[in-house]
């Protein structure tokens, strides 16, 4: 089967793409990647000689169209930092929801026999008691959630109107290996390591689901291969933290002071909690698997012993 994973040197494309290789070692693998500042060829130096690589950006049809006769696309490539939607919500649109449309046009023409959709709990908006499920209605809080939502929609209307084989993963928050240091974990991780301030928002009393980017692969694998043509699918561990209990985690991890931690201004539009009710693909066979404090203390001695992967990004 010739699969392309779209946004493959991203975070979790990249590790998705390391999860099939070694899986499925048959399969031909294609990577369509802009390389954006998160879209590292570092992230897939080691299997460069097992997959096809195209630079290439989702937002150009013609970028699109050198993709060629494949069976499924896994669509990764995204903008997905809410600080940086903020500040700049047109980029999001653009690679979000115009990207996303490119490749339902070309998956459509060219009678694709699976398209993939990796969204985020983010479209559900916060819950303050409960988890969504995959009917509720969207209410995105961010410019980046709500460019999500948008792609999100598309891929059902083009699955109701032209009967594109579309599905949707909805995801918690996934940390691991090479996660690029502007998410929380990853920062607080490098920031501990130098010594540095960890930036905590508000008083740190938010909420979040907290899914190693490993059980995450194997979720959306799953749904590749069982789930229903047109259907959503929630993916999260059930394990909730306060951003305040990860940074003192990494603190204790490392043999640093609480002291390092430095509450700031809370950004606009900050959701509180997000929770998912993951019945749906527990019913076709999956669970975590990972232990939160097993996979966070992974996650910090990945960083720990992999200095050559971000010394140039973050100092």
């Amino acid at each position: 089967m010739k699969i392309i994973i779209t946004g493959g040197a991203g975070f979790i494309g990249s590790n998705f793409v390391h999860y099939m290789l070694e899986k499925y070692p048959d399969d031909e693998i294609v990577i369509l990647d802009k390389l954006t500042y998160a879209g590292r060829l570092e992230n897939i130096q080691d299997i460069r000689d097992k997959i096809t690589f195209i630079k290439g950006d989702i937002c150009n049809m013609e970028d699109v169209e050198k993709i060629r006769d494949c069976d499924a696309i896994i669509n990764f490539a995204a903008e997905t930092h809410v600080d940086r939607s903020i500040i700049d919500a047109g980029i999001f649109v653009k690679t979000d929801v115009l990207g996303t449309y490119n490749l339902l046009e070309y998956a459509r023409k060219t009678d694709v026999k699976k398209y993939i959709q990796i969204s985020t709990d983010e479209v559900y908006g916060s819950i303050k008691k409960g988890s969504f499920k995959e009917e509720d209605i969207l209410d995105p809080s961010s410019p980046y959630s709500a460019s999500k939502a948008g792609a999100d929609l598309l891929c059902k209307a083009y699955f109701k109107t032209y009967g594109l084989p579309i599905l949707i993963t909805r995801s918690s928050n996934n940390y691991g290996p090479y996660q690029f240091p502007e998410k929380l974990i990853p920062v607080l991780i490098l920031n501990a390591i130098m010594n540095k301030p960890l930036p905590i928002y508000g008083e740190g009393e938010n909420v979040r689901d907290w899914l190693s980017v490993k059980d995450n692969c194997e979720a959306i694998d799953l749904v590749f291969c069982k789930g229903k043509e047109g259907e959503i699918y929630n993916i999260a561990s059930g394990e909730e933290m306060r951003n305040i209990d990860i940074a003192k985690r990494i603190l204790q991890e490392l043999n640093k002071s609480e002291s390092l931690i430095k509450y700031v201004e809370d950004r606009s539009g900050h959701d509180f909690r997000y929770s998912l009710n993951c019945d749906k693909i527990r019913n076709i066979g999956w669970q975590a698997k990972t232990i939160f404090e097993e996979g966070l203390s992974k996650t910090i001695q990945w960083y720990k012993e992999n200095k050559w992967w971000w010394a140039k990004i973050w100092r």
